[in-house]
């Protein structure tokens, strides 16, 4: 006996289901089975599903997924129906999914099994659902577990309302769903799905009171379900007329219940007749359980973000009008996680004298507490600069009040009470902080510059040619430390064309980085080319967005392209705040872009005073000729200015009571350069050249300059004198390898 007729002997059929061709080949006991002429064939996919009942299909096709993942058999239990909509039997599927690939690369798969006809005919009856079919519980553990992963991962309401809306419940899916929020005595709709647009209009604004289903699923706490039209219009007479026209036979209103308390409610409607079995209000409560611990933790999650941007708006200023001559960008990066505030903050303040001041500062901490001292603390310098003090007086006021501020919580105000649970905080708020800060005033028309500067990173300033350097300033103690302290004010000019750059230690060290590889990290940025307009060198140079964009880059240096916007896989990298400003003074050459192609290249510039009580600068004086000299064509040349420098500020501060002021200036081509660097003192005692013995600790100055330098020489200048020497770049010949 052959085997076809074996199987049609048990009324048994064989069914081929291709899901990449969307066609399903039938012997001819599968398709009377399925209502069809008893003869094989081979059917669209659309032909042979409307042939199962639609709560059913959806309860196979959960079940195929989940046999497709674990690789095992899917078996379910369907319901045939003929085009009228009436049950004519049911049969059990039993089929393996074997996976095809295509020929270009995709993975698909195809069914391959078995429909028998079952002894449950219902010929003539409703579609009311059947009990439990096929491997029920495993696809309703499955579901429940990739929903609740879903919802837990959603992290704003919006996102809360498009997961709910896009669950597929194994047995049965609803074609809408709403979601109800309670304010006050009102009720009203958050968010739906499988309506139109305006349909939520005679649902929005609803008092507690009213006779309808949501309403009083609030009021109650205890879940309505309504199987049938005839029970909606018995139990609700009143609202009956809204629901009628949406063309749906079964709801379920679930409340959105949170630690008690209930939140709102949960409608999910049918337009298929769904009896609400025990398994399936099982899985209703369960989804509407997590459904409202999911809207609960966004509405906490976007109260935390409204509070974050709120306090970010409040605290970080507007860079306010335009500046005639200059250009200003800033950005501010919080750290990742929590409230994402912290204590750095940046500043521009309009003064009196028609000057402005640029701030830059870090209040020690990461916590709310640092946030608020930062907002005081700015708020405090900006009065005392508004007041029209000295940069100097301005930090010196600020650090008063920092360190009267902390002081004032020292003692507990809750003394007495029962705070142990509390002392750990406590004492975090009680503890003194610090901050660093650097305050610049800045004048427009001429580019001169005043810097306060305390125990925050030195400024770095970017020439007209593209070359970097860091521009040492005096400074004192971070604010707050010691109430009375002096900060000695610094002065340089801010030529045309360059630009200056002011920024918290975060921009520096994040990243695992140090002060000099977070500099030399930064000062790559500084120095290329990728901020310039399109068009090359000179196009749009005084252009504020090219200042935009190097502000990007050097965020992006740190954390990746626009992290500064929100969290993400770079959040980890977020160790510190950042605070940048970029200040660049319009020039031919603007700092903003790299060197332009002019005839003559402009000059390289740099002044540092070296002062009596400050010998420790000698080495900054070495350092700040070096990165002047970074690119010039001879190394032995670079060390002899060095020597010469530190000899002659070393002479100053040994042989006059007064400061050495630096000028260091190199002119020219590369590879053609000349190297110009005066010292000039108070002291009117002129250098003389002398024998040291072989034994001597000085006296060997001049002979190094007549040594070393292409040309030297002494100007005396009114009250006191400079030194100088000049060297002229030599470019070293190539060696011949082969010799």
């Amino acid at each position: 006996m052959r085997t076809e007729d074996v199987l049609a002997a048990i009324a048994t059929g064989l069914w081929r289901w291709d899901n990449a061709s969307g066609t399903v080949t039938l012997d001819s006991e599968a398709a009377r089975l399925l209502g069809l002429p008893a003869e094989p064939v081979v059917l669209p996919e659309v032909s042979v599903r409307s042939r199962f009942h639609p709560v059913d299909w959806n309860e196979i096709n959960g079940i195929v997924n989940l046999a497709v993942a674990e690789g095992t058999l899917a078996e379910a239990r369907l319901r045939i129906m003929d085009v009228d909509g009436r049950v004519l039997r049911t049969v059990r599927s039993r089929s393996k999914p074997l996976e095809n690939r295509s020929a270009d690369g995709r993975t698909d798969y195809e069914l391959i099994g078995t429909i028998q006809e079952i002894a449950e005919p219902q010929p003539g009856t409703t579609a009311a659902h059947t009990p439990i079919t096929g491997d029920w519980r495993r696809s309703r553990e499955a579901f429940l577990l990739d929903a609740g992963r879903a919802l837990a991962e959603a992290r704003s309401t919006a996102e809360v309302l498009r997961v709910a809306a896009s669950l597929s419940m194994p047995g049965f899916n609803p074609d809408g769903l709403a979601v109800f929020g309670v304010a006050g005595d009102r009720l009203s709709i958050i968010g739906h799905h499988g309506h139109d647009p305006g349909d939520e209009g005679p649902f929005t604004d609803m008092p507690l009171d009213t006779d309808y289903p949501a309403a009083e699923v609030v009021r109650t706490g205890r879940a309505i379900y309504l199987p049938t039209p005839e029970d909606y219009k018995r139990r609700f007479p009143a609202a009956w007329p809204l629901a009628q026209r949406f063309d749906r036979v079964s709801w379920a209103f679930l409340p959105l219940i949170v630690a008690g308390r209930t939140m709102g409610a949960w409608m999910a409607a049918f337009k298929h007749p769904a009896s609400f079995s025990p398994d399936e209000r099982s899985v209703l409560t369960t989804v509407a359980r997590m459904l409202a611990q999911a809207l609960q933790r966004a509405g906490v999650a976007e109260s935390e973000r409204e509070l974050t941007t709120g306090l970010q708006r409040s605290m970080m200023p507007q860079l306010g009008p335009e500046i005639p001559g200059m250009r200003i960008a800033a950005r501010y990066v919080p750290t990742g996680g929590g409230l994402q505030v912290g204590g750095d903050w940046y500043d521009m303040i309009p003064l009196p004298s028609g000057r402005f001041a640029l701030v830059i500062g870090d209040v020690q901490g990461h916590d709310v507490r640092a946030a608020g001292l930062m907002g005081q603390l700015r708020i405090a310098v900006r009065a005392y600069a508004s007041e029209g003090h000295r940069p100097d007086a301005v930090l010196s006021r600020a650090s008063r009040f920092l360190a009267g501020l902390c002081s004032s919580h020292e003692s507990d105000p809750y003394e007495g009470a029962d705070a142990d649970a509390d002392a750990d905080i406590d004492a975090d708020f009680q503890s003194p902080r610090f901050a660093t800060c650097l305050y610049v005033e800045c004048d427009p028309k001429t580019g001169m510059l005043e810097v306060a500067r305390a125990g925050h990173p030195d400024p770095a300033i970017r020439m007209t040619d593209g070359t970097v350097m860091m521009r040492p300033t005096a400074g004192g103690l971070p604010l707050g430390i010691v109430p009375d302290t002096d900060y000695p004010t610094t002065r340089f000019t801010l030529e045309p064309g360059e630009t200056m750059m002011l920024c918290t230690d975060g921009l520096i060290e994040t990243g695992g980085h140090d002060l000099d590889t977070g500099w030399a990290r930064l000062r790559a940025v500084l120095e290329s080319d990728t901020h310039l307009p399109e068009g090359g060198p000179g196009a749009g140079q005084f252009e504020a967005p090219h200042l935009e964009r190097l502000a990007d880059l050097l965020v992006q240096a740190v954390h990746g392209p626009s992290s500064h916007h929100t969290t993400g896989p770079l959040a980890d990298r977020r160790e510190d705040d950042i605070a940048v400003v970029l200040l660049c003074r319009e020039g031919e050459d603007c700092g903003c872009g790299t060197p332009l192609l002019h005839p003559a290249r402009p000059a390289r510039r740099t002044v540092l005073t070296v002062a009596q009580a400050e010998p420790e600068r000698i080495a900054g004086a070495r350092r700040q000729i070096r990165e002047l000299l970074h690119d010039w064509a001879d190394a032995d040349q670079v060390d002899s200015a060095v020597l010469m420098v530190s000899e002659m500020v070393t002479n100053v501060l040994t042989h006059t009571d007064g400061d050495a002021l630096l000028v260091a200036e190199a002119v020219g081509e590369l590879g053609e350069r000349r190297l110009r660097i005066e010292v000039a003192d108070s002291s009117d005692e002129l250098p003389h050249k002398r024998h040291p013995g072989e034994l001597s600790s000085s006296g060997r100055g001049v002979l190094l300059m007549e040594m070393l330098a292409d040309a030297w020489g002494v100007d005396p200048r009114g009250e006191g004198k400079s030194i100088w020497f000049e060297l002229h770049e030599q470019a070293k010949a190539d060696t011949d390898p082969a010799l």
